[in-house]
């Protein structure tokens, strides 16, 4: 007995330091209770276990399977119709990609001239350099009367710099798409110092779609001044592209996506290529304790080898390292087509990339007035994150 008193007194004493518990409650249910509620105040826990019971409908509560036969049936049809709507908005696509072409080939003479200011082929008018940003519309709305005298002392000025540098007149724009790449983070990963010297002799890049009735595809074409280092005055990049639903799972499709591509072969003279690098070891007999120097030729960190992908499998099995290089180089395929074609000016300004840098998402998240949002809502006991305005994670707008 006086064993037994010991040990109610011992829980007793435990559960106390959790808080008060009645006479007839079991032994550490105060405590676990005062963890639960704890617990269920937290609002990450709770979102957790609410997108944990959202997982659970029409999955493990088996209420699919467990649907009368007649709404099955139905359910099927309903399925056979998104078939459809995928088919037809694979179509769609199709169409996007025609009227791509058309005004790829309006654009054309656009780039054209571009790369002719670029390369010092031509120099622009000044009707052409008549530009005013909006900071200086700004200006001018607020000095009117100076305008006149102030355009006419710069212009003075800028004429008197000119004949200082007189000498000092570059051809075109220097080191255009060179800025472009250091500029852009994407790319400048993968430029390195010895890139530098070949792509100041870069002089354009260009996007070729796939014609009508061709599989949908676009080829990127960087076009180069002659230099020290390769023969080639064109460096091309083919990306394949899908825009058809996938039989095995047609829910899956979105839109077109790149599937594949292939690079082109760099006619490199004689000891400049600089993807490759030689390297020396030396290597000892373990009979004689004699030792000799051996080369091997490895790869090297180089923009260049962006021209030698890997190659996806026909049976589309690939190691996690090829599909992790391969979906990189999509992306950034991608972001040649879509972005520094067409903007290249803006992105060797910068202005792009500050508007870029405008769409990124903040570290913290901010509720509706524009306050932090885990303030108020973490300590409050009757929280509830599914009755919150944000759309769960699961909810991606296109």
């Amino acid at each position: 007995m006086g064993d037994k008193n010991e040990d109610s007194v011992e829980e007793v004493e435990v559960e106390e330091s959790g808080g008060k518990q009645g006479s007839g409650d079991a032994p550490g249910k105060s405590a676990v209770g005062d963890i639960s509620s704890q617990v269920m105040q937290n609002p990450q826990v709770l979102a957790a276990l609410q997108e944990r019971l959202d997982g659970l409908v029409g999955k493990s509560t088996g209420y699919i399977e467990n649907l009368p036969k007649v709404v099955k049936r139905r359910v099927k049809a309903l399925k056979n119709l998104q078939v459809k709507y995928a088919k037809t908005e694979a179509k769609f696509y199709e169409e996007v990609h025609e009227l791509e072409c058309k005004y790829a080939a309006l654009y054309q003479s656009l780039y054209e001239k571009r790369k002719d200011v670029v390369i010092g082929a031509i120099e622009p008018t000044d009707s052409d350099c008549e530009w005013q940003s909006s900071d200086e519309e700004e200006d001018d709305e607020e000095n009117e009367l100076l305008a006149d005298e102030m355009k006419k002392k710069a212009s003075l000025e800028e004429k008197e710099k000119v004949d200082e540098k007189e000498e000092e007149n570059p051809n075109g724009i220097p080191e255009f798409w060179l800025t472009i790449f250091k500029n852009v983070d994407m790319l400048s990963e993968m430029v390195q110092e010895h890139d530098e010297p070949i792509l100041k002799c870069l002089e354009n890049i260009h996007v070729k779609f796939s014609e009508p009735g061709q599989p949908m595809g676009f080829t990127l074409e960087f076009h180069f001044a002659a230099n020290d280092y390769f023969t080639n005055k064109v460096l091309t990049k083919y990306y394949s592209m899908r825009s058809e639903p996938d039989e095995s799972d047609p829910f899956s499709f979105e839109g077109p996506e790149i599937v594949s591509c292939t690079g082109c072969t760099i006619d490199w003279k004689k000891g400049k290529n600089i993807t490759v690098k030689v390297i020396k070891k030396k290597q000892k007999h373990k009979g004689r304790g004699t030792t000799r120097t051996v080369t091997k030729t490895v790869q090297n960190d180089s923009f260049f080898n962006f021209f030698n992908p890997p190659q996806v499998p026909e049976d589309g099995e690939m190691d996690e390292e090829t599909e992790v290089v391969l979906a990189a180089d999509f992306e950034i395929g991608h972001f040649f087509r879509e972005r520094v074609i067409p903007k290249a000016v803006l992105y060797f300004t910068g202005e792009a990339i500050e508007d870029d840098d405008e769409y990124e998402e903040e570290g913290e998240e901010e509720d509706a007035d524009g306050e932090e949002g885990d303030d108020d809502d973490d300590n409050d006991p009757e929280y509830d994150p599914s009755k919150d305005g944000q759309k769960p994670s699961e909810c991606k707008q296109q």
